[in-house]
């Protein structure tokens, strides 16, 4: 059971033909901190999204993640760990395209 006075960590990966998302939180078991899973999701992506670039893919599986684990995450503190740095730039993008914009005002 995840405990949402904690913070969590949204693990996200995008392989070619799919997007995943790992939740995962740190809970102290024994005076040591472990992390675990509390859910996994995955789905395939659509005809339209294959035409993305990297940076898309990995913004498109942040900003669907967060609407589908928007149940375990409103209010609580997380992070999100990708292994794409261009995503740290999405919130402050100066001229993003349509998807980034829309993408850009959806995590806000």
């Amino acid at each position: 059971m995840p405990d949402f006075e904690m913070p969590f960590k949204l693990y996200i990966y995008e392989s070619g033909d799919r997007l995943g998302a790992a939740l995962h939180q740190v809970k102290i078991i024994n005076d040591k901190p472990v992390e675990g899973p509390i859910c996994f999701i995955s789905r395939q992506i659509k005809p339209a999204e294959a035409r993305y670039g990297a940076s898309q893919m990995e913004c498109l599986c942040i900003v669907w993640a967060l609407e589908k684990l928007n149940y375990f995450l409103e209010g609580c503190a997380f992070e999100v760990i990708t292994n794409f740095p261009a995503v740290k730039s999405l919130p402050n993008m100066k001229t993003p395209n349509r998807h980034m914009l829309r993408w850009q005002i959806e995590i806000q």
